[in-house]
C-alpha cells in the first residue's frame, strides 16, 4: 500500500516540475503575450527567494516531524490554487505579469515543501539502502507517469475542443489531481522519522553531500535546457508541431522502461560504473540533434529514445545516492533534501535565464518566421551548449569518492 502512495505523490509532484518548463515559455509567450526575456527574469527572481526558503522549508519539517501530514496537506493544496491561477484563472485587473509572479511563487512554494517532506519520508520509510533503491523504483514509476499526463495533457485537451489550447482545462485538471492525491496518500505520513543529528554544513560536507549536490546542478542542466526548449526546436525547427505529443511520450516512456535496467545494473556494477555510460548516451543523443534537417521524424524519435533512457538513469541514482549519503552520516533529511530541491529548481530556472533571452536576442519568435541564424541558436541551445555541459557532470562522476558511491 505505501508503494502505491509513494507512486501517487511522485505522480502529483512530477507535473509542477520538468512539464511546467517544457510548457511556461510558450504558454507565457503565445497565451500571456510575455517576452521571453521577461519570463527569464521572472524565473531567476524566484529562484533567489528558493535560496532562502527551500532549506527553512527543510528546517521546518525536520523541527515538527509530528506534523508531516499538516504539511503534505498544504503542499498538495498550494499545488492545487497554484495550477489554478497559472492556467485557469485570468485577471480582470492589474495585468498578466503580476497574477503570473504571484501564480509561480505559489507553485514553486508548495511544490518545494512536498518535494522536502516526500524524499525524507521515503528515507523513513526504507529503513535500509536495499529497501530504499526499491522505493525509488515506485517513485520514480510514479514520477515519470507524471510527467507525461502534465506535458501531453494540454495538446490532448485543446485538441478536444478546450480553450486557449486546452491550458484552461489542464489547470483544473491538475488542481483536482492534487486534492485527489492528496485524500489517497494520507496514510503515507503515519511513519515518524527516527531521532537523526541535526544537519550542518560541516557534517554535510564531511559526508560528501555538497560533491552530490554540485553535481546533481550541473547534471540537470542539460536536461532542463533541452526540456525548456524542446518545443521551440519540434515546431519550429524540425516543423513537426503535430510529433511535440508523441515524442514526449516516447522520451519519458523510455526514461520508464529503462529505470529497472539502471537499478539493476547500479546494485550490481556501482553507481559510478553505471552513470558513466548513462551520461554518454546522452551526450551521442542529443549531439546527434544538431544534424537533423526539418521534418526529420524518424531520427529525432531515435534520439528521444536514446535521450530517455539516459534520463532514467539520472532520475533513479543520483537521489538513491543521496539519501544513502544522509543514512549513513545520520543527518536529517528534511534541510538536506531542501537543498536538493532548490539544485534541481536552479538548474531549470538557470537554463530558462541563459537560454530564452539568447533566442530573443537572436530575433527568434515562437510559433512565427524565423531566420536562418536563429534557428542555428536554437540548435546549438538545444543540441550543443547542453552536451558541452554533460562533459562537466561526466568529471566530476569520475572524481567522486568512493565513500559517497558506497552502496
Amino acid at each position: 500500500m505505501q508503494a502505491t502512495r509513494i507512486s501517487l505523490f511522485a505522480m502529483m509532484l512530477a507535473a509542477a516540475g520538468l512539464p511546467l518548463y517544457i510548457h511556461l515559455p510558450r504558454f507565457a509567450t503565445v497565451e500571456l503575450g510575455v517576452s521571453l526575456a521577461t519570463l527569464a527574469a521572472v524565473l531567476a527572481g524566484i529562484r533567489v527567494l528558493d535560496f532562502v526558503q527551500d532549506p527553512l522549508l527543510g528546517w521546518v519539517t525536520d523541527r515538527w516531524p509530528q506534523e508531516r501530514a499538516t504539511f503534505a496537506a498544504l503542499a498538495a493544496f498550494g499545488m492545487a490554487v497554484g495550477f489554478l491561477l497559472l492556467y485557469t484563472y485570468r485577471p480582470t485587473a492589474g495585468g498578466v505579469l503580476p497574477w503570473l509572479v504571484i501564480a509561480l511563487v505559489l507553485l514553486f512554494t508548495a511544490y518545494s515543501l512536498g518535494t522536502v517532506l516526500f524524499y525524507g519520508q521515503s528515507t523513513a520509510l526504507a529503513g535500509s539502502p536495499e529497501a530504499l533503491i526499491r522505493l525509488a523504483g515506485y517513485r520514480e514509476g510514479g514520477t515519470l507517469a507524471g510527467i507525461i499526463l502534465a506535458a501531453l495533457a494540454p495538446s490532448l485537451l485543446g485538441a478536444l475542443g478546450a480553450s486557449q489550447a486546452g491550458y484552461s482545462a489542464f489547470g483544473a485538471m491538475l488542481a483536482g489531481l492534487c486534492i485527489v492525491v492528496w485524500w489517497l496518500t494520507r496514510g503515507l505520513w503515519t511513519t515518524t522519522p527516527r531521532p537523526e543529528q541535526p544537519l550542518s554544513i560541516a557534517a554535510l560536507r564531511e559526508a560528501g553531500g555538497f560533491r552530490l549536490l554540485a553535481l546533481a546542478l550541473v547534471n540537470s542542466l542539460p536536461v532542463a535546457m533541452t526540456s525548456t526548449l524542446f518545443l521551440f526546436f519540434v515546431e519550429d525547427k524540425l516543423e513537426l508541431p503535430d510529433m511535440a505529443g508523441p515524442y514526449l511520450v516516447l522520451f519519458f516512456l523510455s526514461a520508464g522502461l529503462s529505470v529497472p535496467v539502471w537499478t539493476r545494473a547500479a546494485d550490481r556494477f556501482g553507481a559510478r560504473n553505471v552513470l558513466f555510460p548513462a551520461m554518454v548516451l546522452a551526450i551521442l543523443s542529443f549531439v546527434s540533434a544538431a544534424f537533423l534537417p526539418a521534418g526529420a521524424a524518424l531520427g529525432f524519435a531515435l534520439i528521444c529514445v536514446g535521450s530517455g533512457a539516459a534520463l532514467g538513469a539520472d532520475m533513479v541514482i543520483l537521489p538513491v545516492l543521496f539519501s544513502r549519503m544522509l543514512a549513513r552520516a545520520g543527518l536529517q533529511a528534511g534541510q538536506a533534501f531542501g537543498l536538493w530541491s532548490f539544485a534541481a529548481k536552479l538548474a531549470l530556472a538557470a537554463a530558462a535565464v541563459l537560454l530564452l533571452p539568447l533566442l530573443q536576442l537572436s530575433g527568434f519568435t515562437p510559433g512565427g518566421q524565423n531566420s536562418t541564424a536563429a534557428l542555428q541558436t536554437l540548435t546549438w541551445a538545444y543540441a550543443i551548449i547542453p552536451c558541452c555541459i554533460k562533459l562537466i557532470a561526466i568529471a566530476m562522476v569520475l572524481r567522486l569518492p568512493r565513500k559517497v558511491t558506497a552502496p
